[in-house]
């Protein structure tokens, strides 16, 4: 099968090729897919530089979300051949979904609602599963309180500010440009801040009534998340979900504790795979309701993903980029 490799570390464009690569048997646990539709992500982006959490040995195939029917399966495994599921790869051992068949593991997995297609599928898992553990369980929003989305067009921002709104929430959508902006708005955003050419601090304190944000959703990190801490409530938190901007954001101490802010972590991986299915089943219902839809920037053709990847990275697409791989 045909896979994007990564040869060494470096820009995307740079160190992506095109080659023939064959899967292993799938171990105990293990799941091999053929891929119907993968979401392209800034931590692929990451991978290909070698500055991401994981870092397996090259040549490694990068791709985390993906769509595809389950063509074998390991020891252990309840799945059975020809089920359609949707979930993440295994990335992190050099089997990700920028393939035409990838491997994942059963615990990573779940079912596909019958309404949703392909491509929305590939673009789900991920971004509203970390959106939901953040506002849900991690933040425990509350309807009425103020949403502060940074990165808010991006994949995991756009899941924020649709289960947000759909919590009840007052969102306001941080993001780099007006056009981006705007779209964050169409999403259900009330209010949007371009990073770029206002005041984040003042402008949010403006639209709050000088209150500021009660959880500030931030999978941005870099400089913008001290930035955004002076934009909160007393008693508010701030959800350290990502690093897209290269590094976490570095809040002091001494800024936390003055306004009383709690920092707080988000990670998936802390919970067990029967509370992640109970949350794709809330997921999944609220889709169904039409609460919540994955937003795909654009559907690009697979062999022009190092480009896409490049243009992800850029801010140039707003939600998911989604390839086909077969």
């Amino acid at each position: 099968m045909q896979a994007w490799c990564v040869t060494q570390h470096g820009d995307p464009a740079a160190v992506l090729q095109l080659q023939e690569r064959t899967l292993p048997a799938p171990g105990p646990g293990e799941v091999q897919l053929s891929v119907n539709a993968a979401a392209l992500g800034l931590p692929d982006v990451l991978m290909c530089r070698g500055r991401y959490e994981f870092k397996p040995d090259t040549p490694f195939t990068p791709g985390q979300d993906v769509c595809g029917v389950v063509t074998a399966v390991g020891e252990g495994v309840s799945l059975c051949p020809g089920e359609r599921v949707l979930g993440v790869s295994s990335f992190f051992l050099g089997y990700g979904s920028l393939a035409q068949a990838c491997m994942s593991m059963q615990d990573m997995l779940y079912p596909v609602p019958d309404g949703m297609t392909d491509t929305e599928a590939a673009a789900f898992g991920i971004a509203y599963q970390t959106a939901w553990i953040a506002l849900v369980e991690r933040a425990a929003l509350r309807a009425g309180q103020t949403l502060l989305v940074l990165g808010a067009a991006g994949g995991s921002g756009s899941a924020a500010i649709q289960l947000g709104r759909a919590l009840g929430a007052r969102v306001i959508a941080v993001a780099g440009s007006a056009d981006r902006c705007a779209r964050c708005r169409e999403l259900g955003a009330e209010y949007s801040v371009d990073y770029r050419t206002e005041d984040l601090v003042s402008r949010v304190r403006e639209l709050t009534g000088g209150a500021g944000a009660d959880i500030v959703f931030d999978p941005v990190g870099g400089e913008l998340a001290p930035t955004a801490a002076g934009a909160m409530a007393r008693g508010g938190r701030l959800l350290a979900v990502g690093f897209a901007a290269g590094q976490w954001g570095d809040v002091a101490a001494r800024d936390l504790a003055l306004a009383n802010i709690d920092l707080v972590g988000v990670y998936a991986g802390g919970y067990t795979a029967q509370e992640r299915q109970a949350f794709h089943r809330d997921l999944c219902a609220r889709f169904d309701s039409g609460d919540i839809a994955p937003v795909i920037g654009s559907e690009t053709p697979f062999t022009e993903v190092p480009a896409a990847l490049q243009a992800l990275e850029q801010s140039r697409v707003v939600g998911k980029i989604v390839t086909r791989p077969t």
